[in-house]
């Protein structure tokens, strides 16, 4: 992080964190390269699938979290893969049970082939997480309306689409992620659809606290270039929507005056 941004952490709940970068651990050819890749990212948050954590693995037998070193990154559980809020509600409490931490990032599907979220038991799932003290992260589709009621439901984060899981289309409505953000008194996180390193850079400069992706680097023909560039990606959005962009004009505005030297 340039020295100038040491003032600029991102706050979820009681956590603080320089990067604003968060990178998933799923579709990694080896774990090796999965962690190699969260390395070149310069992440400190990464978010695991408790579904895809083998629990029954055999004594001495390496995990998905042996390739995560608790003491540099913050793993951030998450459920993937439920599709009704008793479902994710009992992977949270997997989650709490196996010591990875008191918040969660929901995610409740409604659709198998498009995999967007199901509004609806999304918003009665994360009311009873934050009833029982969980630090709900919600994932959601790009409605500002919704998003203001996840708020208002307790979601210490809220988490729009930019598009749908893995599709690598980037940010489909900005009016909307920009509308979701104006509005949100919590951290908005862009989640889902990232492609490359300028949909990382668009969420940024409309004002995004942070970005989640996972597939934009596993899938990369070089997830570790990619991860680089994901990283340069964040902090360059980030510094443009801090420094003001100019407006935008339809006539040209010249550089260089003839006047006034």
């Amino acid at each position: 992080m340039n020295p100038n941004e040491q003032d600029d952490l991102l706050k979820i709940g009681n956590y603080t964190f320089r990067s604003r970068l968060f990178v998933g651990t799923g579709k990694y050819a080896t774990f090796d390269l999965m962690a190699e890749a969260l390395e070149a990212s310069g992440c400190e948050v990464v978010t695991v699938a408790v579904r895809r954590v083998n629990l029954n693995a055999p004594k001495g037998e390496k995990t998905l979290l042996d390739y995560i070193d608790p003491k540099r990154y913050k793993i951030l559980p998450n459920t993937a893969g439920c599709y009704c809020k008793e479902d994710a509600i009992k992977v949270a409490h997997v989650a709490r049970e196996l010591g990875i931490g008191d918040w969660i990032k929901l995610e409740v599907l409604g659709d198998e082939k498009t995999l967007l979220p199901d509004p609806v038991e999304t918003l009665e799932a994360a009311r009873i997480l934050v009833k029982e003290g969980f630090i709900v992260l919600a994932y959601t589709s790009d409605d500002p309306v919704l998003a203001k009621k996840l708020e208002a439901a307790g979601a210490t984060s809220v988490m729009p689409l930019g598009s749908p899981i893995g599709s690598g289309q980037g940010i489909l409505n900005r009016t909307n992620i920009r509308l979701i953000i104006e509005n949100a008194s919590v951290p908005i996180i862009v989640d889902a659809g990232v492609g490359t390193a300028s949909d990382v850079t668009i969420a940024m400069e409309l004002g995004a606290e942070g970005v989640l992706l996972n597939t934009g680097i596993a899938g990369a023909k070089d997830p570790i270039r990619m991860a680089h560039a994901m990283r340069h990606a964040l902090e360059a959005g980030r510094l443009a929507y801090r420094a003001g962009r100019i407006p935008r004009k339809l006539y040209a505005s010249a550089s260089s005056p003839m006047l006034d030297f």
